[in-house]
């Protein structure tokens, strides 16, 4: 750790804003704030914002969701240290993995209308997958559901070796390269039995839901999730050129110094895994979306109107996604181990925590140098939001999966539990 520098400013923020609402609607304001909400709040982003200043994070933010809307948010440090462009509102981050829950939900709503099936063998949407060594059974026992829950066998990474080289690509660009790598694929388990994270395996998703509704992926999310949540600024990989002044870049920490990596870079083949960008804003409203349809208003009806823009699409989230199919997708499927969260499994898309008697649902997600979460308390329709810019380095870098992972457990031990005894 390392103090701050020429290079390494203080925070820049903008004072914690409470109440920052999604929408302007009135109807998104239904519940006031637990009486001792504002004073823990200040002391966990007090302690977070200690932490990132004194560990040499660039810029991030953090937000907290609750009744359909945001009712705190804080902006830390600089989005671009050349540009002098602090962090704020219209910040755009990159999310990568947190994107494979974005998958998880549009292969659920192919489910929903009857045009896929989870346990439908993968290779019957994906039939290049015939050519994947299964040494404890026929390929065809693979499901969209092991794939969905990292219960396949197939390998973390998308390539299996390279990308240590400036002329590598960031990761394979065509589907064509994946296919050449099936035939020297071996599953590593048998499937169902066991979890190991893997990209390619969300990779086959997305390639199943093309093929069946002739949609490429991003032009298919944007259609079915993006438009009809109000999630205007979100996209994948490049930055439209309206947005450009906004983009965040990302730094690695060498000898105390950041360095940047540019703000640009192409997820190529694995946008489906790890392709998001968007302003926290717009991820706020995706945990809006899942607390409102995954929790108790969305087993009991209608709650609070869904933060939208005008002529967004559909004010009943369900429409969307079902309850109980957010609820298929938040059942553990495989256990996962111990967590600083408690007993964790993976469900469909969604990690599933134990922490005592209550469940919380979650991603992280982690590329170059941004590292991001998001956490649900659904039974108390409460959700946290966060990334920064920073991770990476030698050995002066901060250790910014540290920094997020304890944050988590602030949120919800200290935060989570106020709107608990709230919840009807």
């Amino acid at each position: 750790m390392t103090e701050p520098g020429p290079d390494r400013p203080r925070s820049s923020a903008s004072p914690i804003a409470l109440a920052l609402a999604l929408a302007a609607s009135p109807t998104s304001v239904r519940a006031q704030l637990p009486a001792a909400f504002e004073d823990a709040w200040r002391d966990v982003i007090s302690e977070h914002r200690g932490t990132l200043e004194a560990d040499g994070v660039v810029g991030g933010s953090v937000a907290l969701v609750h009744d359909g809307r945001v009712i705190a948010v804080d902006h830390f440090g600089m989005a671009d240290l050349e540009r002098g462009r602090a962090v704020d509102d219209a910040t755009i981050f990159h999310w990568a993995s947190i994107t494979k829950t974005f998958t998880g939900v549009a292969l659920m709503q192919l489910v929903e209308r009857g045009l896929i099936r989870l346990d439908d063998p993968v290779v019957e949407h994906v039939p290049e997958l015939a050519a994947v060594h299964d040494p404890f059974g026929p390929v065809e026992a693979i499901t969209l559901r092991h794939l969905l829950s990292h219960s396949a066998g197939f390998r973390a990474p998308t390539w299996p070796w390279g990308g240590d080289e400036p002329w590598h690509p960031f990761e394979p660009t065509e589907w064509s390269q994946l296919v050449a790598m099936m035939p020297y694929t071996r599953v590593a388990f048998d499937p169902g039995t066991e979890y190991a994270y893997s990209n390619p395996g969300i990779i086959f998703v997305a390639r199943a839901l093309e093929r069946v509704t002739g949609d490429v992926y991003e032009a298919y999310v944007d259609k079915n999730l993006f438009r009809p949540l109000g999630l205007t600024r979100s996209y994948f990989d490049a930055t439209p050129w309206h947005l450009r002044e906004h983009r965040s870049d990302n730094y690695r920490v060498v000898a105390g110094r950041p360095v940047s990596d540019g703000p640009e870079f192409d997820t190529g083949i694995t946008t489906s895994n790890g392709g998001l960008n968007a302003p926290i804003g717009d991820l706020a409203r995706w945990v809006a979306f899942l607390l409102e349809v995954g929790g108790p208003a969305g087993r009991d009806g209608p709650g609070p109107d869904l933060p939208r823009s005008p002529g967004a699409g559909p004010s009943d989230p369900t429409a969307v996604l079902s309850p109980e199919s957010l609820a298929e997708m938040w059942t553990p499927a495989v256990p996962v181990g111990d967590s600083p969260l408690g007993p964790e499994a993976m469900g469909l898309s969604f990690f599933v925590y134990g922490r005592g008697d209550r469940r919380l649902i979650g991603h992280t997600g982690s590329q170059k140098g941004f590292r991001s979460f998001f956490l649900l308390d659904p039974a108390a329709g409460v959700g946290a939001v966060a990334v920064v810019n920073t991770a990476g380095g030698d050995d002066t870098a901060p250790d910014s999966d540290r920094i997020l992972r304890d944050l988590r457990v602030r949120m919800a031990d200290r935060l989570f539990p106020l709107f608990e005894k709230q919840a009807p």
